[in-house]
This record gives structure tokens, C-alpha cells and sequence, in this order.
């Protein structure tokens, strides 16, 4: 079976067939499988340029806005910025390896999890599921708690809770229903966060040469003294616990994000052009977005300002708290503060909306899976599963915990929940991808992607180790300078054993006492057929002038 380009279409959009990514053997033209009647099934309503800002509207929340700014006080603009060079290199790495499994069979019920069920381990998917589920159902709750903050810096009239309602219904809605609607949705507001980035930025550039209403030319100013700040102790070992906390703490503006491509391509049009474009030109805007974001950041507000650092100790996440605000401020610019407040609510309003999408296809592939309960699988008459984004919507109930001052303790155990299950994932994704590659070699098909991952699997192996060793040292602050607290260091690595319990769990409950599948028994050919007959479905768009050529290129 041949993996070369697709020729043109043999049949119309009439007769397209959505297949069983689990079945051993394709359905016939036309036909319908018996799971498919009874549960229903996706639909492939997302195109090239919702796929490409679905992916970058998640990675891009508030983390970067916000979040910047603790990182900025606690550990200095060259810590900062250093953590997202490595971290954008961690995220270059898992988008290429997620992409190349991803183009080379992406059928309907694909996911990390899928890949990691077929070429890892059977019992390593269902802890990876799982873990994947929870990690994106607490960051809804996240994204949407920070949501209704950011509205209360403009009015207090109508209570926290009314606002996480509000924003809440309004992404479920968008999930529910058509996932068009959804891929609609998610491209403007991440197009509008983008156009946002891309103006703080410029107006960086002109604080950077003092074109401000002070004249005041700041230029690396803030860089001379404490641009590697001390965190918990002092002198080089102190610097050392900066530069580290902010490499742990910047895995949250990236968690889970390279994972959105993948997730939707059981729902994009034309797959095996559309996820290899995105996966390109998604690390060059994210290089650019969050490289010269943190650039920019260092440069206009010292991490000694005052209002930085009261911001970073009281866990403020609204306009008040974010570095880019502070430091127009600081260069005398009136207006723009509430300008990026709305940049930062569109933000995440957009990132919760895309986790939610996350989520519930999540738990609709382990449903599919068999490693969830059936009733996940119910697809309503616009291709939506409705069961899995409803379930998961409820645990973002849980956004309600943070309007009383005891109980948001617990909501940030979630959310450090979220951050360090992003990284047991990757690592599980990446043991799935090096088995992968092993497997094709194995058969002597490595030639024959349609995509292929550069500097593989070496970059794979580095990747790994360096996540893993994050997500061993992420509670490090417990041990360093007499700190120790046993509800920090719970918070800190509760996720691990949680993981591990899932994982042996399986084992026990299947009797499967095999580590990983033998490279031998990997099947890397079923499934071929039907990823070719998906994209004959969507014949090359042809531009007709200039115009379209450039619209092309971009979406």
C-alpha cells in the first residue's frame, strides 16, 4: 500500500465513510459499522486554519501575559528568558514527534493516548488517558477562574460567581454543538491574542529606545543588576534556584498544548496536509511569541518593582498583575492597560475553550478505546460527543471553589495537578514515539512517511530526559532553605504515585505483565487504506490569483 501523494478524488463528498480507527479490517464504500450506528461519530468540520490557531490559541493563555510576571519577579529577565528558549524547544520536539504519528494514520479517535495504546503499552495508555483527561479537565476550571478575575478588573457589580458561570456556559455551548462553531470560534479569539502579542511587542520596541512620552531610552537597563535574580537562598546556588523555578514554573504556559493538533485531526479536513503545515509553522510563531514576549518583558519592568513582586506574592492574575501592563505604565503610556486586559481575557476565555475540546475528545478516545465507559462514545447529530464534553464541563465546577478564600487552596492543588500530568504525558508520548520509529525500520517502511520528524529519535531521547528530570525536581522549592511543608510537597508530587497507581492498576486488573509490546508485534500497517481514501476525500485547493496564494501559504 502506497503512501505517496494523493491522486484526485474517485468519489464524491456523498459517499464519504468515517472508519473504525480500531477495526481490523475497513468497511466497505459506504457502508457504516454497527459502533457507528449505535454511538454515532465525529466529523471532519475543522480546517487548515482553525487547526493551526487551535494549537497556538491553547499554548498561548494566560501564562504568558500573567503568569511571566512571578516568573519575572522571583527569577530575573534572563532566567525568563532562557526557560522559554528550553521549553519552546521541549514543546519544537513533542509537536514534530505528535505530528509525524499523527499525518502518517489520522483517523477518527486519534489522540496521544491512541498512539501510546498501539505502539507502547496497553496499561501505559490507560494512566496516559487518564491522565491526559484530568490534566485538561482542571485547566478548564483554571482558564475560566482566571477569566472572570480579569473581568472584575473592570467591574465588581456581578459576583466572581456569576462571571465563571457565564464564561463556563458560553465554552460548553461552543463545544456542544457544531465543531465548526467550535474551530470558528477558537481562530478569532486566538487571532485576536495573536494581533495582541504581536502589538505589545512593538510597543516593547519603542519603550526599548525610549520613544515614550518620558523619553526615558531603557534599553537592557534592568538586565545589569539581577538579570539571573536570587530564589530561596543566596549567591551562584541561589541563581541556580531561579533560573530552576522558572523552567519549572514556564511547563504551565506550554502544558498540554502540542497535544491540540493531534487531538483534532480526527476532525480536520484533508489531515495529511493540514497537521504537517501546522506542525511547521506552529514552533516559528510560538519561537516568536513567546521568545521575543519574554525579551520584550525583561527589557521594560525590572523584576524588583514593587508592583510586580506584590503581584506575584498575592497571585493576582488580572491586568494589575501582568509585566507588560506594568511597565507601559512605568513609561507613562495611558489607556493600553485596559486594552491588554481584554488581550488577557480573550486569552483565557480561548484556552479554556480549547482544553475543553481537549478533554473531551480525550475521554471520547479512551471511551472508543474500551478504557472508558461506553457511554462516552454518544456522538450527537452534529459529529459532537456530547456525553464526554458535558462530563468534563462538570469537573470545571469546580472553578466555583475559588470564591471562598479556604477552598482556592485546594483548586491550585488541581491546577499543579495539571501542570506536572502534562509532563508524565510527554514523557509516555515519547517512549510511544521511539517504539513507533523502531516499528517502522522494523518493517522497512521508515521512507514511506508522509511526514518525518528532523533529528529523530535522538531529539526524542534528549526531550525526555529533560521533561522527566522537571517533573522530578518541579517540588524542589520544598527542599531548598528549611522550607519544607508536608501540603506543599503533597501538592507538589501527588501527581506521580496518582499516575503510577492508574498504571499498575491496569496491570493487576488485565493481568497484562508485559513492559512494552515487542517491536515485532507493533502494527504500524492497519489503518493505511483508510487514512488514503480520507484524503483523496479533499482534492489540493488550487489558488486562482495572487491573493489566494498568499491566503494559502498562511491558512
Amino acid at each position: 500500500m502506497s503512501l505517496e501523494k494523493a491522486s484526485p478524488p474517485q468519489y464524491d463528498q456523498s459517499e464519504k465513510v468515517d472508519y473504525d480507527v480500531y477495526g481490523d479490517v475497513p468497511p466497505n464504500k459506504g457502508e457504516v459499522s454497527y459502533d457507528s450506528q449505535q454511538f454515532g461519530d465525529v466529523k471532519r468540520g475543522l480546517k487548515s486554519r482553525h487547526v493551526q490557531l487551535i494549537a497556538l490559541g491553547g499554548c498561548i493563555g494566560t501564562g504568558l501575559f500573567v503568569g511571566s510576571g512571578a516568573i519575572l519577579a522571583n527569577s530575573g529577565p534572563a532566567s525568563l528568558l532562557l526557560a522559554y528558549l528550553i521549553m519552546s524547544y521541549i514543546i519544537w520536539s513533542i509537536m514534530n514527534c505528535l505530528g509525524e504519528m499523527t499525518t502518517y494514520l489520522p483517523l477518527h479517535g486519534v489522540s496521544p493516548t491512541l498512539f501510546v495504546h498501539k505502539y507502547a503499552d496497553v496499561s501505559l495508555s490507560f494512566a496516559t488517558g487518564w491522565n491526559y483527561w484530568y490534566a485538561y479537565a482542571f485547566l478548564v476550571p483554571s482558564e475560566v477562574t482566571a477569566a472572570s478575575i480579569i473581568i472584575e478588573y473592570w467591574t465588581d457589580v456581578v459576583p466572581t460567581a456569576g462571571w465563571i458561570a457565564i464564561v463556563l456556559v458560553t465554552i460548553v455551548l461552543l463545544n456542544v454543538f457544531f465543531v465548526s462553531a467550535f474551530g470558528e470560534a477558537e481562530f478569532w479569539l486566538a487571532s485576536i491574542k495573536v494581533i495582541s502579542i504581536l502589538g505589545l511587542i512593538v510597543v516593547g520596541i519603542v519603550i526599548f529606545f525610549g520613544g515614550t512620552p518620558k523619553h526615558d531610552r531603557v534599553g537592557f537597563r534592568y538586565w545589569k543588576d539581577g538579570a539571573f535574580r536570587e530564589y530561596i537562598v543566596t549567591g551562584d546556588s541561589g541563581r541556580f534556584c531561579g533560573f530552576w523555578n522558572a523552567l519549572v514554573r514556564s511547563g504551565f504556559s506550554f502544558i498540554t498544548s502540542p497535544e491540540l493538533i493531534s487531538i483534532s485531526a480526527g476532525e480536520t479536513e484533508a489531515p495529511r496536509r493540514n497537521i504537517p503545515k501546522a506542525t511547521r509553522r506552529f514552533i516559528y510563531r510560538l519561537l516568536f511569541f513567546y521568545i521575543f514576549g519574554a525579551l520584550v518583558i525583561g527589557v521594560i519592568v525590572s523584576g524588583a518593582d514593587k508592583q510586580l513582586m506584590n503581584a506575584a506574592e498575592s497571585g493576582k492574575e488580572d491586568a494589575g498583575a501582568s509585566p507588560f501592563v506594568i511597565g507601559i505604565q512605568n513609561a507613562g503610556i495611558p489607556v493600553l492597560n485596559h486594552i491588554i486586559n481584554a488581550a488577557i481575557l480573550t486569552s483565557a476565555w480561548s484556552a479554556g475553550n480549547a482544553f475543553l475540546f481537549a478533554g473531551s475528545r480525550t475521554l471520547f478516545s479512551l471511551a472508543v478505546d474500551g478504557e472508558a465507559p461506553r457511554i462516552f462514545k454518544y456522538c450527537n447529530r452534529w459529529g459532537v460527543p456530547y456525553v464526554s464534553v458535558l462530563f468534563t464541563a462538570a469537573i470545571a465546577l469546580l472553578a466555583f471553589l475559588n470564591v471562598s478564600s479556604g477552598s482556592a487552596e485546594v483548586f491550585t492543588w488541581f491546577t499543579n495537578i495539571s501542570t506536572i500530568s502534562g509532563f508524565l504525558s510527554w514523557v509516555t508520548v515519547l517512549i510511544a514515539f521511539i517504539r513507533f520509529r523502531k516499528a517502522m525500520v522494523y518493517n522497512n517502511i521508515l521512507d514511506t512517511l508522509p511526514f518525518k520528524a528532523p533529528f529523530q529519535p535522538i531529539n526524542a531521547w534528549i526531550t525526555m530526559f529533560i521533561v522527566a528530570l522537571i517533573a522530578l525536581t518541579n517540588g524542589f522549592t520544598v527542599f531548598v532553605g528549611g522550607s519544607f511543608t508536608g501540603s506543599d510537597f503533597v501538592a507538589a508530587y501527588i501527581t506521580i504515585p496518582l499516575f503510577f497507581l492508574l498504571y499498575f492498576g491496569h496491570k493487576i486488573w488485565t493481568r497484562n505483565w508485559q513492559w512494552l509490546k515487542k517491536i515485532e508485534d507493533i502494527d504500524v500497517l492497519t489503518g493505511l487504506d483508510e487514512a488514503e481514501a480520507i484524503e483523496r476525500m479533499y482534492p489540493p485547493r488550487q489558488p486562482k490569483n495572487w491573493i489566494q496564494r498568499v491566503w494559502f501559504w498562511i491558512a
